[in-house]
């Protein structure tokens, strides 16, 4: 719990940046983590406040009063062991979280939050600074075996628990490196891919199998979902030569944007425009990459990966960014006492914002303009919400210049074709229907297969995909084996 008087003591410390003039000429992670004095600090600050609603608020349910005490108390030792004990990749969550836990926090109703993720930043950090971060293999085989589709994080987490008590984990991915979208959909200025790649170390020295390259199923030819696959497998050969099989993919079909003007060129899907990116800091070659430099660049989406889309601009050099939102602009506060513990609806700048972006909210496109066959321009009319749907506001027509616009106005569903490869019935957005029970739970309609992550539950964060990742883990397992003693 910390300091009995620390709340009352010491101010919340945020993590710092690099300068914007700096961080912009690289794809370099640029937070500059608490110290330990720092993160001591923060770690005194956590209450005693009888229930602690960040755990709930946490979609792993971190113990979060437990190892904000140790790092209170320099156990950090300790505070690594209760931070893996319920989230096997803090090294991920530290990093990319929204931290729905700090909006939990008690001390959030009337104060400024404790810095959760910056603990968990400094913990995991420290660990793998220490050595503490070891491969934890299975001292028994069970003989099973398990192919998980999907090398996101959810199917990493499915991977490890599976692998560490006992089973011959076999992980596929059509792409050329693990991770999935957190490889290819973040950039690496916010998650350095470093840290996929020590786990993934880890892994294969707890006795999982990274194939790449290899696509199960088939995706639909006029696809616009990255795939480097040089090789395919059917669901059936997966299904005979497996005694369970996790589908973990993402939530990878983007929404569109089906107005006038889609198809001319220079309209392209914000996962069209980050894989590329990442890609090439990684080494590789693309063939015509999808550069914002010079240009006036348009993003459509406010949300995380709009954000993305901005600040990979800004580092190409573009002339201008400017991000569309189709709500209404949230107020900048939130109302703590009617939202607390929730998720609170406010305006949230990104540091990709701070580092030059132009924002327009109750915008609505109504068609993209071009000029031989390219994109030039589009039409814009401001917006408001009326009995259940948007209505423009009449005389607020505008239209903005753009030789670039990406659409980033999230995921409606995993790719359709791989689902209905494997015969899984799909829920009534598209995903794949399995249940989270206790008994039963994450099971697909198809014999033996089982789903977590954003292919279950559409699009959402790492840290639920953590969470589905472990519990469908157990699920698994106690198919298999009668029982588990996976923690859910």
């Amino acid at each position: 719990m910390g300091k009995v008087t620390g709340f009352m003591e010491y101010e919340r410390i945020e993590e710092g940046y690099e300068p914007v003039a700096k961080r912009v000429k690289t794809y370099k992670e640029f937070v500059i983590g608490l110290s330990d004095e720092q993160a001591k600090v923060q770690g005194a600050r956590c209450m005693d406040c009888g229930t602690p609603f960040c755990n709930s608020g946490c979609p792993v349910n971190n113990i979060i009063p437990d190892f904000n005490d140790l790092v209170y108390q320099g156990d950090w030792k300790n505070a690594i062991e209760v931070l893996h004990s319920t989230n096997n990749f803090p090294d991920f969550t530290g990093r990319v979280c929204p931290a729905p836990c700090e909006a939990a926090c008690t001390l959030n109703i009337n104060d400024d939050a404790v810095g959760i993720k910056s603990i968990e930043h400094a913990i995991i950090d420290k660990a793998w600074e220490q050595g503490w971060v070891k491969p934890q293999p299975a001292a028994v085989k069970t003989g099973k075996k398990i192919a998980v589709v999907g090398s996101g994080p959810a199917g990493m987490a499915a991977a490890q628990q599976l692998a560490r008590v006992g089973h011959a984990v076999t992980v596929f991915e059509k792409n050329d490196t693990i991770g999935g979208l957190l490889r290819f959909g973040i950039p690496d200025f916010k998650f350095d891919k470093s840290h996929i790649d020590r786990r993934v170390k880890q892994m294969e020295a707890e006795g999982v199998v990274f194939k790449t390259n290899v696509m199960v199923g088939e995706l639909p030819k006029d696809s616009k979902v990255t795939n480097w696959a040089k090789e395919t497998i059917s669901p059936a050969q997966l299904q005979k030569e497996f005694d369970a099989v996790v589908l973990a993919g993402g939530a990878e079909q983007s929404r569109d944007l089906p107005v006038p003007g889609r198809d001319l060129d220079g309209v392209h899907f914000a996962m069209e425009f980050l894989p590329m990116q990442n890609r090439v800091n990684a080494g590789g070659k693309i063939k015509d990459q999808i550069m914002a430099t010079g240009k006036h660049v348009i993003v459509i989406g406010g949300g995380d990966t709009g954000s993305d889309c901005v600040g990979t601009s800004n580092r190409h050099g573009a002339a201008s960014v400017t991000q569309f939102e189709v709500m209404p602009q949230p107020p900048e506060q939130e109302n703590k006492p009617l939202v607390w513990p929730y998720w609170p609806l406010k305006l949230r700048t990104s540091s990709s914002h701070e580092e030059g972006c132009a924002r327009e909210f109750a915008v609505s496109t109504k068609e993209f303009i071009g000029k031989d066959g390219k994109v030039s321009g589009l039409k814009t009319v401001h917006v408001e919400f009326k009995d259940g749907k948007f209505v423009e506001i009449p005389g607020t027509e505008k239209e903005y210049k753009a030789d670039l616009v990406l659409l980033a106005m999230g995921f409606v569903s995993p790719v359709a074709t791989i689902l209905d490869a494997f015969g899984v019935t799909k829920d009534g957005r598209g995903n794949a229907k399995a249940g989270t029970d206790f008994q039963g739970g994450y099971v697909t309609s198809a014999p033996k297969v089982f789903a977590a992550g954003d292919i279950r539950r559409g699009q959402s964060l790492v840290v639920w995909a953590i969470r589905e990742g472990r519990q469908a883990a157990r699920a698994v397992d106690e198919f298999l084996m009668g029982a588990s003693t996976l923690p859910r």
